[in-house]
């Protein structure tokens, strides 16, 4: 929460809805709990396949929302091991 998690949840809910891909069926934007690897944070998962990514700013969550959730291309340069 101290690398402005918060924000960026608020963010990205927030441009999910924008676009029209939020609802039944569609993306679903959730808090975590603890992911265990602060050092890497802050973290975002995408399911079904499980992608890991992190990101500094919301020029980052942009291209994730454009990328993965709208065309299903992973954004290999923000991934998470």
């Amino acid at each position: 929460m101290d690398k402005g998690a918060e924000q960026a949840f608020d963010y990205m809910k927030s441009s999910v809805k924008k676009l029209g891909l939020n609802g039944q069926g569609k993306v679903r934007i959730n808090r975590a709990g603890c992911f265990d690897r602060c050092d890497q944070g802050p973290l975002l998962v995408i399911y079904p396949k499980a992608v890991w990514y992190t990101f500094v700013d919301n020029d980052d969550i942009d291209e994730i929302i454009e990328s993965h959730l709208m065309h299903d291309k992973v954004v290999e340069r923000l991934v998470v091991n």
